[in-house]
């Protein structure tokens, strides 16, 4: 009789877990950095921002709520469910965007990107420079295999940062995002090993 052999992870499991979250540099006088309770100014204003609510789900109701979230970031992190960043000015400075993987599989090796930035740090390349140093991270030093960028069929400026990242396009998905004017066909696309 033959034995079972299942597959075993990509990434084992642990091993976000036991390190502390990185500071990974950007170009620019940026920095990827964990989120601070003293960022909760900068998570009430971007849940306010019409650009920001429009294509991301994000309702900060107060910065009470913020240090809420922020910990739910930390929490996450220790449990291996996401890798939150701010994109920030160097050495500690001031948040002017979010960047990191949700729903993190380490069994099957991926995760979906998720970012957004303040209206002062858009059109200069920060989200396409942040991606691709979030993707080398993901897949050279945390080890997984497949990155997923989605985003509305109705958000160009995503496109062209999936497109600038080294995302391969995919095709579209059906009706698979719901924002607050109602449901999106997304496009998707996809960064494996080997690909960067």
């Amino acid at each position: 009789m033959a034995s079972f052999s299942p597959i075993p992870p990509v990434v084992p499991a642990g091993r976000m877990a036991r390190i502390p979250q990185p500071v990974l540099g950007l170009s620019k006088g940026l920095e990827l950095r964990p989120w601070h309770t003293r960022d909760a100014d900068v998570l009430v204003t971007a849940g306010q921002d019409p650009a920001i609510r429009k294509w991301n789900r994000l309702i900060v109701k107060s910065a009470a709520h913020a240090h809420q979230r922020i910990e739910r970031m930390h929490e996450r992190w220790r449990a291996e469910q996401a890798a939150i960043w701010a994109i920030a000015g160097a050495d500690g400075g001031k948040a002017v965007g979010l960047i990191g993987w949700g729903d993190i599989d380490l069994d099957d090796g991926h995760a979906e990107i998720v970012y957004w930035v303040l209206p002062a740090a858009r059109g200069g390349g920060v989200v396409v420079d942040a991606t691709k140093r979030l993707s080398r991270w993901a897949l050279e030093d945390l080890g997984l295999h497949r990155l997923r960028l989605c985003h509305s069929t109705a958000n160009p400026a995503s496109c062209r940062v999936a497109q600038k990242a080294g995302f391969s396009f995919e095709g579209t998905q059906r009706s698979a995002l719901l924002h607050e004017d109602g449901w999106h066909d997304q496009h998707l696309h996809a960064l494996v090993k080997g690909d960067i």
